[in-house]
């Protein structure tokens, strides 16, 4: 809105035509939400701190975890309001596709909040129930998907990454991709959430790469030259992961080891909901089991840890789940962990960026 009320002074001054540019508009979306960040972040500690809003550590976890008890948690919040802020003040606010995924951003986080204030305010609760949980996450997933699927000009067909002819039309069937990406991706990133710095740094590669993706499939002449799904409009989502990725890096100033504050679930479960949404809508859906597949890998160690368990009467495949706590428990210092999965979330942020070449 920033941009629209300073954009109607361009016939005046010529410079100010550079506002209309997605880039532009992209990187000082990235800087302001870095700003709030660092600024809410610095007021919003010390309030948690004295309200004793401390990160719950379970019984069976990581024996190096004990100390972590106290930290402040719910930092996540302080991401979500300079997301949202610096969205709005500099995409478009004639974009659906912004406000959409501005929406589920704002609504899982919303139940990411209950869930940190039911277990951690009112310390007799352990949460949301996870049925309950989930019903509401796949609700609302619902709502947007039959939003997107009935929107004049959207695309039902998938894009498959390294097969530029390969498009299906799975018409409705969609609505139910849409609820398996959002969901599947706001709890992957949610389990990630185990260690100092270990979430925000995937997450902010993750959404470095979907900025990318989202500029691409919103530019025409760019996606015919790629050969990938031209959607338009897409590109103001760019606007948005920029905001992410300068709220991300403000939120990992103090959630580098040792952590001053923890995300909590209304940060993980809101931040993955709307890497989901931008997967669908920018037609790269397929190629975010590629861009977080270190997610991927996370929820999955817990799918086989449980599985596993029950079938065998109580063996386990990892030493801990996630599998995060797996190398803990082998004996790799916490930080360590940390970088090396940032090094395999680079990698294969890389891999899944090749993909748009190699069709």
């Amino acid at each position: 809105m920033l941009y629209k009320l300073i954009y109607m002074f361009h016939a005046d001054y010529s410079f100010l035509n550079v506002f209309r540019y997605i880039t532009f508009r992209t990187i000082y979306a990235t800087l302001s939400a870095l700003i709030l960040s660092l600024l809410l972040g610095y007021w919003i500690i010390p309030w948690l701190t004295r309200l004793q809003i401390g990160q719950y550590i379970r019984e069976d976890g990581p024996p190096n975890h004990k100390n972590k008890v106290g930290t402040p948690t719910m930092g996540g919040s302080f991401i979500l309001i300079s997301v949202l802020i610096s969205s709005i003040l500099w995409m478009d606010p004639k974009n659906m596709y912004g406000w959409l995924v501005l929406l589920v951003t704002f609504l899982y986080g919303a139940i990411g909040f209950l869930d940190d204030y039911l277990k951690l305010i009112r310390k007799s609760s352990k949460g949301l129930k996870g049925w309950c949980k989930f019903s509401m996450q796949a609700g609302i997933a619902a709502l947007v998907g039959i939003a997107l699927y009935r929107y004049t000009g959207f695309d039902s067909r998938l894009s498959f990454p390294f097969f530029k002819n390969f498009l299906p039309n799975i018409g409705m069937f969609y609505i139910v991709l849409i609820i398996l990406v959002v969901v599947g991706a706001s709890n992957a990133v949610n389990l990630t959430d185990g260690l100092d710095g270990l979430a925000i740094g995937p997450i902010i590669i993750a959404f470095l790469s979907y900025l990318v993706f989202s500029y691409l499939a919103g530019h025409i002449k760019i996606a015919q030259y790629l050969q990938i799904p031209y959607v338009r409009g897409a590109g103001e989502l760019s606007v948005f992961c920029g905001a992410v990725v300068g709220a991300g890096m403000g939120f990992l100033w103090y959630n580098a080891y040792p952590a001053q504050v923890f995300m909590g679930d209304a940060g993980s479960l809101s931040l993955g909901a709307a890497l989901g949404m931008i997967a669908v809508i920018s037609k790269h859906e397929i190629a975010l089991i590629l861009v977080g597949g270190l997610f991927v890998v996370e929820a999955l160690s817990v799918i086989l840890q449980v599985s596993f368990f029950k079938i065998t009467g109580g063996r386990r495949v990892f030493k801990m789940a996630p599998i995060h706590h797996h190398f803990e428990l082998k004996g790799w210092p916490e930080p360590k962990v940390t970088i090396r999965f940032w090094i395999i979330a680079i990698m294969l942020a890389l891999l899944s960026m090749s993909a748009l070449k190699l069709r």
